[in-house]
């Protein structure tokens, strides 16, 4: 067996880290809602998106086979910060500790929106890569930011489609939630365009550095294959 296909690089450890960071603040975070103007958002708006961008530099330079492994990791590192939160909340706070209340507001995260998210999260990233990875061999390569807007467009749909419905259909008034899914898309795709210039540095510097420019031609897109890259 060829042990040295299961490797992976400094590099692509690095940027996986980075995208496990993303996720758990993006968690935290939304925890806070924020105002931007007349629009009420939550403020992992900040930084999950990133995760998307990262997303589509590793399908990029690596392929979908890298991003698939990439994705899992960044679920279960995030699975496991929920669960140890949860399990720290439940735990009775000593004596003197006044602020259980702030701290069950960040980690005291109901079931039902949890399962939401981590579903979410799951159908959105894997549609991201998918998009990102059958355009590039259609496309054989070329066009690679509108690849990017493309993939996060149908990404970040499947996300809100998934997430907003499940984890707020009889608690707020079903009326609102369109315009809440409407406007988490059109942000979260500008916030991609806005940071292109930036994106297509360096996944050209990645492709130069690592000497990587894969093109997924015959691959599984099974996503349970972990390591078939």
């Amino acid at each position: 067996m060829d042990r040295k296909r299961h490797y992976v690089s400094i590099v692509f450890m690095l940027i996986c880290i980075l995208f496990c960071v993303c996720l758990i603040a993006a968690n935290v975070l939304e925890t806070k809602q924020i105002a931007v103007g007349p629009l009420t958002l939550t403020g992992g708006l900040i930084v999950f998106p990133i995760s998307y961008i990262i997303n589509d530099c590793v399908c990029e330079v690596w392929g979908y086979g890298k991003a698939r492994l990439m994705i899992w990791v960044g679920f279960a590192m995030n699975f496991f910060f929920v669960i140890v939160g949860a399990i720290c909340d439940i735990i009775p706070g000593a004596a003197y500790w006044t602020n259980q209340e702030g701290f069950h507001a960040i980690f005291g995260l109901a079931p039902r929106i949890a399962a939401a998210s981590f579903l979410a999260f799951i159908c959105g990233s894997f549609v991201n890569a998918y998009v990102m990875s059958k355009m590039k061999i259609s496309s054989h390569g070329k066009n690679f930011s509108a690849r990017a807007i493309l993939s996060t467009l149908f990404g970040e749909s499947v996300d809100s489609l998934i997430f907003f419905p499940l984890a707020f259909v009889g608690v707020i008034p079903l009326a609102a939630i369109p315009p809440l899914m409407l406007w988490q898309v059109i942000l979260k795709t500008a916030y991609e365009i806005v940071v292109l210039p930036v994106t297509i540095r360096v996944v050209k510097a990645l492709k130069r550095y690592e000497g990587e420019d894969v093109y997924d031609n015959g691959i599984d897109y099974n996503i349970m294959r972990l390591f078939n890259f």
